[in-house]
């Protein structure tokens, strides 16, 4: 296997080790080698050194790759002249057409929960979150604003017949998947049909796409009834297939009830390649002091092994993704697993070795890795 490395800014860099190191044990465990890594340089950092946001043939590089692992990008002090952010992996996501953002969304025993109700101890959705059109279609990235002047900007919200049905096919299957799991396996169109004409042609599209899914029952929800019930009733859905704004803020909204970012995962699947990075920010302040909580991360490095297996016909990939989802189930169910970020007493080193215990003997996280 070859995996694009993309470390980036920040705590990414930290995770990033963090999450290649269990993902290693764990394949060494069902007998399979290391990945071989290139690592690619891009990010905030990179831009402020060199003046672009991603080291030169970087792209090409990535797209040759089995899977693409992020750290994280960004830094708040270094912005383009129009104030936003450097965004080198949205241009990823256009590039390799990556439509499909799964976001899971588990509530761990010991871990927060900020819901009161005993019910939200059961928490375990997916948030699939169409990743290179809708609002985003017009990221200053891409540079595709229908006006920009020193009176007005209009930014497009773009919905295609292509994309929308290949998200709605990944959103279906991916219910039935999890069907197959013993979860419920019910999918929710999340969207605004009321308002905008665009939304009502995505919902339109699921409509259609439903039609080749009859064993899979469907929902329908607004965003911003779906924003109130992921507070009032979160533990009644399964997956969300929405707009990329809409899940964009809905998956932040969800990880806040389970934890915190910390714990959120990500994969950005297209037709060729997927992408995979925890959710959360570079978080610069508390780079390098072993705070970060690696978690979302692990969970992100045990995605791409599910990834891969389909991808590469490899069925023991998914045997060393479940090593890591078990060992962090495990982690949480004996109270092992206390990240910082909870207000515990683990920091980055301490919440990896514990992952790594319940895998193969603990071994120190790594400083760097090579090609």
């Amino acid at each position: 296997m070859r995996i694009a490395l993309i470390k980036g800014d920040g705590i990414g860099v930290d995770v990033a080790e963090a999450a290649l190191t269990v993902m290693e044990a764990a394949l060494e465990k069902v007998g399979l080698a290391r990945p071989v890594y290139d690592e690619i340089q891009a990010g905030a950092g990179y831009f402020k050194e060199n003046g672009v946001d991603i080291e030169p043939d970087g792209e090409e590089r990535a797209e040759a790759a089995d899977a693409i692992f992020l750290g994280a990008i960004g830094l708040p002090a270094i912005r383009h002249q129009d104030g936003t952010e450097i965004s080198p992996h949205l241009r990823l996501r256009d590039r390799f057409g990556l439509y499909a953002g799964v976001r899971p969304v588990k509530a761990y025993p010991n871990a927060p929960q900020r819901l009161a109700d005993p019910r939200a101890a059961n928490i375990d959705l997916i948030i699939l979150r169409e990743s290179t059109e809708g609002l985003f279609y017009s990221a200053a990235a891409h540079d595709r604003s229908l006006v920009v002047n020193d009176d007005e900007v209009q930014d497009i919200l773009r919905i295609t017949r292509k994309t929308t049905t290949k998200l709605h096919g990944f959103a279906f299957d991916l219910a039935r998947k999890r069907r197959d799991r013993g979860k419920p396996g019910k999918l929710t169109c999340v969207d605004k049909a009321n308002v905008f004409t665009s939304l009502a042609f995505f919902r339109q599209l699921f409509d259609e796409v439903k039609q080749n899914y009859p064993d899979i029952p469907v929902g329908y929800n607004y965003v911003d009834a779906q924003a109130l019930d992921l507070v009032r009733k979160p533990w009644e859905f399964d997956v969300l297939v929405t707009e990329n704004m809409f899940g964009d803020i809905l998956s932040d909204l969800a990880g806040g009830l389970v934890g915190g970012m910390g714990m959120a995962a990500c994969a950005e699947i297209g037709d060729t390649t997927g992408l995979f990075q925890p959710a959360h920010g570079s978080a610069p302040d508390i780079m390098g002091q072993d705070k970060a909580n690696p978690l979302a991360a692990i969970l992100s490095a045990a995605l791409m092994l599910d990834y891969l297996s389909e991808k590469l016909g490899r069925p023991e990939l998914s045997s060393a993704a479940e090593l890591v989802n078990s060992a962090v189930d495990s982690g949480f169910d004996d109270n092992a697993l206390r990240p910082m970020e909870f207000g515990g007493d683990m920091g980055t080193r301490a919440v990896t070795n514990q992952i790594l215990s319940r895998i193969s003997p603990v071994a120190p996280v790594r400083t760097s890795i090579r090609a």
